[in-house]
Order: C-alpha cells, then structure tokens, then sequence
C-alpha cells in the first residue's frame, strides 16, 4: 500500500510539476483576480477535469483514445483551436485593476477556457493515459485505489497552490505592470503548446 501512495505521489507531482498551458492559465487567474475567491472557479474546473483524466486512465476507459486514430484527429483540431483562441484572449486582456470589483476574467470564461485547456489538451490526456493510466496495471483493489487516490489530491492541492501563489504575486503589483507580462508570456506558452500540437498531428498523416 505505501509503494502504491508513493508511487502516485511521484508520478503525479512529476506530471503536473512542467509550465504547460493548464499551469500557467491557473496561476495567471489567481494573480489577476481581484479576490481569491474569484479564481475558484478555475482551480474547481481543473482539478474536477484531472480527476476525471485520472479515473478515466486507471479505470482503462480512456485507453479508447489510443484506438480510435480518428478521435484522437478530431482532439488535437479541436484542441488547437481552443488553445490558439485562448493565447490571443489572455494576450489582448488587461489585467484586472485590484481596487476595481471587476476581475480580469468572468466565471463563465474561467470555465470555458479551464475546460478547454484541461480536457482538449492531447498532451495532457496521453500523459495522464500513457503514464498513470499505465502505471495503475501494476496494482489492484485496495492498492489501486490508494494510488488514484494520491494522484488526484496531488492535483487538487497543486491547483490550489499554483493559484495562491499568483494572488500573492498579484498582490505586489497593484497597478498590474508585471500581471501584464505574466498576460503575454502566458499567451506565448500556450501558442506554443498549440504549435507543438500542429507539428504532432502534421506527423501523424
């Protein structure tokens, strides 16, 4: 039972540990929000979308996407698109002005965009079918559970974390200079996930 919780604490820290797009969009709404709180919804839809990716792999549902050339086509597009969208909306916003009550993005577009970088992320998904998905073979009943377990607080508490340490960031920079060029190099690493993903489905025709 411990091998299995350590294992999954490993693994998942080591998965979400690199800035990819789902990272950086979480910190970037907590440093921009006016309030923490207004950037729950985001930390809520992320780690509810891991949790989803983790039990999906582990559960072997998931192991669809590998099978089926054709929906993994039509994930990358899709995701691409979310992702190029998203870089331009984060790149062209203002940070939100800490002493305004209006945050720099509404709660239906931290979902929307949460969602997207979360769910139609083909790298994200694969990583987590690829890696936790095969890795959870290794063990069954009890000790399988326990190592879902540990991999989806792993994300919980990371997201919770990723976005208080952006308020706190936040917080020392009330006139929003440096939220600004947290805005612009967060759009730059999300194009850039969405040019990796171009040149990854150009290489599958």
């Amino acid at each position: 039972m411990l091998a299995a919780i350590l294992h999954g604490f490993v693994l998942a820290f080591g998965l979400i540990l690199p800035l990819g797009a789902q990272n950086v969009f979480v910190f970037n709404q907590g440093a921009s929000q006016p309030k923490f709180t207004r950037a729950i919804p985001v930390v809520l839809t992320a780690s509810l979308c891991d949790t989803l990716l983790i039990l999906s792999a582990v559960l072997g549902v998931s192991v669809i996407v590998l099978t089926v050339p054709v929906l993994q086509i039509v994930i990358f597009s899709i995701g691409i698109v979310f992702l190029l969208y998203m870089g331009w909306a984060i790149w062209k916003s203002e940070p939100a002005n800490l002493s305004q009550k209006e945050a720099a993005m509404s709660t239906k577009k931290q979902i929307m965009f949460a969602l997207s970088v979360s769910l139609l992320n083909p790298h994200a998904i694969l990583d987590t079918i690829g890696v936790i998905g095969t890795s959870s073979l290794n063990y069954h009943g009890s000790e399988k559970a326990a190592f879902a377990a540990v991999c989806i607080i792993v994300s919980w508490l990371w997201f919770f974390g990723l976005a208080i340490a952006g308020k706190i960031v936040g917080n020392f920079d009330s006139e929003g200079k440096f939220l600004k060029i947290i805005n612009k190099l967060s759009a730059l690493i999300i194009w850039g996930v969405a040019i990796y993903l171009i040149v990854q489905l150009s290489q599958s025709f």
